[in-house]
């Protein structure tokens, strides 16, 4: 540990003169709780383009991410699932970036669960 944090300081004006920097770590225990997540209605995605995401990225089965898709149809946004935040935004960057990749602006969002 001595050596890196050699390695990372800047040589000091004086050979003799050590600085040493305490490099501690932080773990944070608390993951930021469950969000929702939200699909939202666009004209242009295909229905069963965003069932194939709902299916691969949150494992929704097929009847249940044919009716999200639908409700996000119909009524403009539907509640997909909830899951630990940093899992959520994972899933949500993945189906956003499989999304983009085809051309689609299929998007999600996270709300806070209550």
């Amino acid at each position: 540990m001595r050596l890196m944090t050699k390695l990372l300081q800047p040589s000091p004006a004086d050979p003799a003169t050590e600085i040493e920097q305490d490099l501690g770590w932080v773990v944070a225990d608390d993951t930021g709780g469950d969000v929702h997540v939200i699909i939202h209605n666009d004209d242009v995605t295909p229905m069963d383009f965003v069932t194939v995401v709902l299916r691969t990225i949150f494992g929704i089965g097929p009847i249940k991410a044919e009716g999200i898709m639908l409700t996000a149809h119909y009524r403009g946004q539907a509640y997909v699932c909830t899951l630990p935040r940093e899992a959520a935004k994972d899933a949500v960057g993945r189906a956003h970036g499989i999304a983009r990749q085809a051309g689609y602006p299929l998007t999600f969002s996270i709300e806070e669960s209550r």
